[in-house]
């Protein structure tokens, strides 16, 4: 058992509670010793050099998805407001470009984060097919947008 994460995640149970009994403090401790038992977090040695460039590739990230958010509702507001804008829904295959599990799934959640888009299935190859409100849109700015997310996911997760 790893010490260090049963202390991060039964610190970070408490900062979210801000219940300081002692029934709440001994089940936060329960709940972090259960999830390290459980999940197993992987070790990894963090490289000193490479700290700066994953903080801002990560401030970058934070960045890109609260933009693809604000744009988003934009447009969907835009969609509902004019009633007279044509759109085309559809599912478009979009390859994830990330060999992590965890990558993966972050870029599948950025997307889904996107008002008018929403992954709906991940194959074995890491292809994400997301429904789209307007594929005519879609199908060029979600790839480039996809790109830009896994090259900085690379640096999050090397």
């Amino acid at each position: 058992m790893q010490i260090g994460s049963v202390i991060g995640l039964w610190l970070l149970y408490l900062l979210l509670t801000q219940n300081f009994e002692i029934r709440n403090i001994l089940l936060g401790l329960i709940l972090a010793i259960g999830l390290t038992l459980l999940f197993r977090p992987a070790v990894r040695r963090i490289e000193i050099r490479r700290l700066p460039m994953t903080l801002l590739s990560m401030v970058r990230y934070l960045g890109v998805l609260l933009y693809d958010m604000f744009s988003g509702g934009i447009f969907v507001a835009r969609i509902i407001l004019r009633r007279e804008i044509q759109i085309q829904p559809g599912i478009i295959a979009v390859p994830s470009g990330c060999e992590e599990e965890l990558a993966n799934a972050l870029s599948a959640h950025a997307i889904s984060l996107a008002p008018g888009e929403l992954v709906v299935e991940i194959d074995e190859e890491g292809v994400m097919y997301t429904h789209a409100l307007d594929i005519s849109r879609s199908e060029e700015y979600i790839e480039d947008a996809q790109r830009m997310r896994t090259d900085l996911l690379r640096y999050i997760f090397p």
